[in-house]
């Protein structure tokens, strides 16, 4: 890789351009490629258009779109003008989407044709350009006319950047989380840009590289990992054309056969619980401990050959993984590496290499990236992991208050996560200050351990834990026929005849949940034991990252 010298986005684009001209960099899956030689001009005219409909340095300008090469390029076209790029969540309902669009104060929306309809109330309001073919759509105050062809190029070949500072504001992400207050997090050129190169101590791209990217562009967990660090290795990248299901996934992964993947725990995890579980536990010779390192090896090849059989760094991140699922991962010498991040960091604060993973920590700090556990437990030595670091956020936009609490008093910024970094450095994140439950005895509680142990039940799907003056009580959503599996597996094993299994399952579900909750308690310590266990009859609904909207259910509501 080239070395870095202003930390810009344009500076990528010129250097990315020149030193990787012939390679391909952005694709659709089963499409031509975008060659990084056409990135330079591409993004220039992109710019100059842009600044034909008055967009000027420090302004904001808005991203609505499916995955494509075009966000992509529509990104970096916003940067060359030095406007602030606003990417937008696709999953976001429309007032989201107006919300953020006024909050921001975006002066030009650039939206695909298939979420067109969640800015209706843009129109007249804002100029809409299309992404597809970069054309005006509506236009909008201060926009007469629409340029023409001619007018364009003109504007191309006389386009001059203005001078960007490593410390200009480069994007405002709103995040959607799971305490439910979206905040327009502020991040400058170096912010990304640095940590994009910071990362490279986990994974060091090559042009050969393909990723194949299935997590929304939008969010900063792909746009630096899954993008910005690409484009500046000159790797490649390809996107599907519709949502990553099995029946969509499967081709895309044999036609790209991917070297690089990044994804989110509970994708792993399913292939993990529905697939490879289920035919391990089939074998007999599993039933004896001596065969099963050499059964989770072959188990980790297969797996390695359904992602396209190449694969040599499989990123995770976004939320905890399950323990059982890395611990089979690292038994099957998967090339997985475990990253932790936030948002507000740009968003990579610590991670892994493949085949140096410790299970069940996040890792090493990124290089210059300084963490700190701030009110350390004296017992425990778990407290918050506070930050400090070239990748950190200035602030929330327009939220000066919030931007005050978010810092501590000397200057660190405070995660929200509570955690523990050992003698050497590795970081162990046990979960959200705001979700944990203070236990009757002083313990603390994260109810994301108890769901991980709740979510390896062969008829869990899902699950929230919450305390009250109760106890705590878990909402577990089943899987489909959990119960009528568990009827059929007690008559299997001689417990009930089956007549009475019937009855059972006819009258209620209580005695699957009494079953969940009795052999979740034998794995839990006595503070963390469950009192109740409750159905959950509809899929919990959840932010991009797909972590669970606490706010929405008991005893997280705010």
């Amino acid at each position: 890789m080239y070395s870095i010298e202003h930390f810009t986005i344009p500076e990528i684009i010129e250097k990315s351009s020149r030193h990787y001209a012939d390679r391909p960099a952005l694709a659709m899956v089963g499409g031509k490629p975008l060659s990084y030689a056409e990135l330079e001009p591409r993004t220039r005219r992109i710019a100059a258009f842009l600044c034909l409909l008055g967009v000027r340095k420090g302004d904001r300008v808005a991203i609505l779109s499916e995955n494509r090469p075009e966000w992509g390029l529509a990104y970096l076209g916003v940067s060359r003008t030095g406007a602030v790029a606003v990417p937008i969540m696709t999953d976001f309902s429309a007032e989201q989407v107006a919300n953020i669009i006024e909050h921001s104060g975006s002066r030009v929306v650039l939206v695909s044709s298939r979420f067109l309809g969640k800015i209706e109330a843009e129109s007249g309001r804002r100029t809409i350009v299309s992404i597809e073919d970069f054309s005006v759509e509506k236009a909008g105050p201060g926009c007469a006319s629409t340029p023409s062809q001619a007018e364009i190029e003109s504007a191309a070949a006389a386009f001059e950047e203005p001078w960007i500072e490593a410390d200009d504001l480069a994007s405002i992400l709103y995040t959607s989380g799971t305490m439910g207050r979206s905040k327009g997090v502020m991040l400058s050129h170096r912010n990304l840009v640095y940590d994009a190169w910071a990362a490279t101590i986990f994974v060091l791209l090559r042009r050969t590289d393909r990723l194949l990217s299935v997590l929304p562009i939008a969010h900063a967990y792909e746009f630096t990992i899954g993008f910005l660090i690409p484009v500046m290795h000159g790797s490649a990248v390809y996107y599907l054309d519709r949502p990553p299901s099995a029946s969509a996934l499967m081709p895309a992964l044999a036609a790209v056969r991917p070297t690089i993947m990044l994804t989110v725990p509970l994708v792993i995890e399913k292939v993990y619980r529905s697939s490879v579980k289920p035919a391990l536990e089939k074998m007999s010779l599993y039933k004896i401990k001596a065969f099963r390192p050499a059964l989770h090896y072959m188990a980790g090849l297969k797996l390695k050959r359904s992602f396209g059989g190449r694969i040599r760094f499989f990123g995770i991140g976004g939320a905890p993984l399950a323990a059982d699922v890395e611990d089979f991962l690292h038994a099957a010498r998967f090339p997985y590496s475990i990253g932790y991040g936030l948002t507000e960091t740009a968003p990579l604060l610590a991670g892994n290499k493949p085949g140096r993973v410790v299970p069940h920590t996040t890792g090493l700090p990124a290089e210059g990236v300084d963490l700190r556990i701030g009110d350390r437990r004296a017992d425990t030595g778990e407290g918050e992991i506070q930050v400090r670091g070239p990748n950190v956020f200035s602030g929330y936009y327009k939220d000066p208050a919030q931007s005050a609490e978010a810092f501590t008093p000397d200057g660190w910024y405070r995660t929200g996560d509570l955690g523990v970094i050992d003698e050497r450095g590795r970081v162990s994140v046990r979960g959200r200050l705001k979700t944990m439950i203070l236990g009757a005895s002083g313990e603390n509680i994260y109810p994301e351990e108890i769901e991980a142990v709740l979510n390896s039940s062969p008829y869990v799907l899902e699950s929230l834990v919450y305390g009250d003056h109760r106890g705590l009580t878990a909402l577990v959503h089943l899987k489909s026929e959990a119960a009528l599996e568990y009827a059929a597996a007690r008559v299997r094993d001689g417990i009930e005849e089956a007549e009475a299994a019937a009855e059972r399952l006819e009258r209620s579900a209580a005695a699957l949940l009494e079953h969940i909750k009795h052999e979740a308690n034998c794995r839990l310590a006595a503070f963390s034991r469950l009192a109740r266990v409750e159905i959950q009859a509809e899929p919990f609904e959840k932010t991009p990252k797909q972590s669970i909207k606490r706010f929405l259910y008991p005893g997280k509501r705010s």
